[in-house]
């Protein structure tokens, strides 16, 4: 990226603060396929699945940590069919290190997405502890859920997506889950010590050996389109979810939103959490890896980054911050340091845990970052804002970014010569009013 410093002698921020940039709202359309009755696609899958069950079986319904759209939808339905077959369902967080690796708040995680007995029919039994199957081969230690051990079958629920850390034929999906998520901080750890090498490499082999040791009869594959709507949902057998995870994650990569541009001076993230991904915010959409050792992606090229706000279903668990350059100080008070000090040791990636710069609020947040972006002169300005890394298909640009995207049919143009703050240094809403 050309840089823009000055060689002139450089004014402290306080004395020079730089005039507010006109912004313009935008919209990129882009055809993504959704399913029209999610509910009635679940029942479908899971009654072609194969899998039964009888009077007296207790099944294990193993949920992890993310906020999808339908989650707690399909998690119901899952409840009512093992139910209408007699047998008792029960959930089980399948979190591995999150909610502060406890039993408490990997329960509370739950709750906060309104999957519980209330919502969906069952009762949560929520355990750190873990029981040890066979390694065979496998060069590392292999342990699964206790309590999920302990049930007549397990049923997985989770979205396959590509991984913010690696990449590769398993990544943030069905063999993952069951290897790191039903492995709580125990597999966790003994796979995050070697860094990305035990996720690509090590943890389909100990996922490997929980389907072939353990109970896990079937999951529950969920895949969003850009627009974080549920596309696909597909159960498959514990047998078939080595061959049938490749497939799936290359449709999600075929949907990730991306940003619309390559090249920034200054990206703006209304918040981040573990919801929206494990890392706070997708590594894919900011071109951040930020994991000694690995290369970071070609594209985008972002020079600053600011994140305003920690979503409060993140519990505190700011992991993932340190991909930014500059945060708030209502920011800063949210994190809860314990939290996200156990999920980033475990992890093992420590450069995502720094504090980033703590700016008063939202203007000075914008400030710094034209600072550090080595903006001189704030009419070319290279600038734009998301709410969040989910929904990076609308955002806010300036004239320069606006100026790339003239002609694409594809965008629209939802208002202009938009103020990003507000009187008192608060970012304006995003819909602008």
């Amino acid at each position: 990226m050309p840089s823009r410093r000055s060689t002139a002698t450089a004014t402290p921020a306080a004395e020079a603060a730089p005039a507010e940039v006109a912004f313009h709202r935008v919209r990129v359309h882009a055809d993504e396929p959704a399913l029209p009755d999610v509910g009635a696609t679940t029942d479908d899958a899971l009654a072609r699945c194969g899998a039964r069950f009888g009077p007296g079986d207790e099944v294990a319904i193993a949920v992890g940590s993310r906020g999808l759209h339908d989650l707690g939808l399909v998690v119901g339905r899952v409840v009512a069919w093992v139910r209408e077959q007699g047998a008792t369902p029960f959930l089980v967080p399948a979190m591995g290190s999150h909610g502060g690796a406890t039993a408490a708040g990997q329960q509370a995680v739950l709750e906060s997405y309104s999957i519980d007995a209330e919502h969906v029919g069952c009762p949560i039994r929520a355990t750190m502890d873990v029981v040890a199957l066979p390694q065979g081969e496998c060069p590392v230690p292999v342990v699964t859920d206790a309590v999920a051990a302990g049930a007549t079958a397990t049923i997985v629920v989770n979205r396959v997506k590509p991984h913010t850390d690696f990449h590769g034929p398993y990544e943030s999906g069905l063999m993952k889950m069951v290897a790191i998520g039903l492995g709580k901080r125990v597999q966790a750890e003994v796979l995050h010590a070697h860094g990305t090498r035990g996720l690509r490499d090590l943890m389909p082999l100990v996922a490997r050996q929980v389907l072939a040791h353990g109970n896990v009869v079937l999951e529950i594959a969920i895949v969003e389109n850009g627009r974080e709507r549920t596309m696909a949902v597909e159960a498959v057998p514990a047998a078939a979810i080595s061959d049938a995870e490749p497939a799936l994650l290359a449709l999600a990569a075929a949907h990730l939103a991306r940003l619309p541009v390559d090249t920034l001076d200054v990206l703006l993230v209304d918040r981040m959490g573990k919801e929206i991904s494990g890392v706070g915010m997708d590594t894919n959409v900011i071109g951040r890896t930020m994991i000694a050792g690995e290369p970071e992606p070609p594209s985008p090229r972002i020079a600053m980054i600011a994140c305003h706000d920690l979503t409060p279903a993140s519990h505190g668990n700011a992991t993932g911050m340190g991909l930014a350059d500059v945060v708030t100080r209502r920011f800063a008070a949210a994190v809860d340091h314990d939290v996200t000090r156990t999920n980033v040791v475990t992890s093992g990636f420590l450069l995502r845990g720094k504090l980033p710069v703590v700016a008063d609020d939202d203007r000075q947040a914008w400030q710094l970052c034209l600072r550090g972006a080595g903006v001189v002169d704030t009419a070319g300005v290279r600038a734009a804002r998301i709410v969040d890394t989910l929904r990076c298909r609308d955002l806010w640009v300036t004239d320069a970014v606006l100026a790339d995207l003239a002609g694409d049919p594809a965008v629209a143009v939802l208002a202009r010569g938009l103020a990003l703050h507000q009187p008192d240094g608060r970012l304006t809403p995003f819909d602008g009013t």
